[in-house]
């Protein structure tokens, strides 16, 4: 028997109300998902927008930022439409954001003075002299002599990179120290920084705003890594890299452009887009970058890493087996003021085949 004709349209008829009724439910949950992400962009811009007024604004800073928070509020709270709401919200940002990007690094300021001197080099063929090479006599962390020293390297002799990784707290971030070899003239380090001035301290949440501008320190390895394994008591892992004398040599000359830059041309440091690892991956040409990873921001897992890509000598150890070997605070506590303290940190790592190429 054939269904009544009545039943079918009847059937259709059903299925198309559903159907619109599942379409409108559909767009519905779409516009609200919509919205509720747009909400939360804008509210995230307004935070950052009063993080910006309490770090930078240079007056009356606690009364700027509530100021801005009330205005926030009341647009929130008193304007109609959704969309009005939302338009005074970015545009208190838009206010904001353009003020904040005419804020000017400087060199001019009352350094503290472990990093009062700008490091700067003369490039003279073969010989690369450098000004204000860091050599402080510590006595504790905070209790210094401050020695700034005049050195002279030849392009020719560098041989090789070291990487030292330093941990001042939580495992997944790290500060990365590059220090460049020599056949003949002790290691040079350069350690990128935080430029802080007298009585400043480091905040996580500042370091996303303009509350400090970057330095490139060039240090003797009795500085700038036994600071950290015998003063501040941090863990410092050091690798030897595979990269060979040529491309070493670029890298350093990378270092040289880049600090003498900052000397005319100052930089802002930012905890996200201009740190300590992400300005050493930009210094390199585009086409010879790292291929970005998380491990870029989250750089106390650079090691891993780097380890992955070849990049250390490792003498047949695992990663695990390698980077227990490679923390040298017994050594350098151990060494402490020696001359030979570049050597002695270095006993037990995987032995690099470095030859001069000339």
């Amino acid at each position: 028997m054939t269904q009544p004709a009545s039943d079918a349209n009847f059937h259709r008829s059903v299925s198309r109300t559903f159907a619109r009724w599942a379409g409108e439910m559909i767009r519905r949950a779409l516009r609200a998902v919509v919205w509720t992400l747009v909400w939360l962009i804008a509210l995230g811009c307004a935070a950052w927008a009063f993080g910006a007024l309490h770090y930078d604004f240079p007056i009356a800073k606690p009364a700027i930022k509530w100021v801005f928070a009330a205005v926030i509020i009341a647009a929130i709270v008193f304007l109609r439409r959704p969309a009005r709401k939302l338009a005074a919200v970015f545009l208190a940002f838009a206010l904001v954001l353009v003020w904040w990007l005419t804020l000017k690094p400087s060199n001019d300021g009352n350094w503290q003075p472990d990093v009062a001197q700008l490091t700067w080099a003369d490039i003279n063929g073969d010989e690369i002299t450098f000004h204000n090479v860091r050599n402080c006599d510590y006595r504790t962390d905070t209790d210094y002599t401050p020695h700034w020293e005049t050195r002279t390297v030849r392009l020719s002799q560098i041989i090789g990179i070291d990487l030292a990784i330093d941990y001042w707290g939580s495992p997944w971030i790290a500060h990365p120290i590059v220090s460049f070899q020599f056949t003949d003239t002790p290691p040079l380090c350069f350690s990128i920084e935080i430029r802080k001035t007298v009585g400043q301290s480091y905040s996580t949440i500042g370091g996303l705003y303009r509350q400090y501008t970057l330095i490139y320190i060039v240090a003797d390895e009795r500085d700038v890594i036994r600071l950290r394994t015998n003063y501040r008591h941090e863990d410092i892992y050091l690798y030897h890299t595979t990269a060979p004398p040529d491309r070493a040599r670029g890298r350093f000359l990378e270092y040289v452009h880049s600090l003498n830059t900052l000397r005319t041309e100052p930089r802002w440091y930012n905890a996200v887009t201009a740190n300590c690892t992400t300005s050493i991956r930009t210094q390199h040409p585009s086409k010879e970058r790292v291929p970005w990873d998380w491990r870029i921001l989250l750089n106390g897992k650079a090691d891993e890493m780097l380890y992955a890509h070849g990049a250390f000598v490792t003498g047949g150890l695992s990663f695990t087996e390698l980077k227990a070997q490679s923390l040298i605070n017994a050594r350098a506590k151990a060494a402490d003021a020696s001359p030979d303290f570049s050597e002695l940190i270095r006993v037990g790592l995987p032995v690099p085949d470095r030859r001069v190429a000339q």
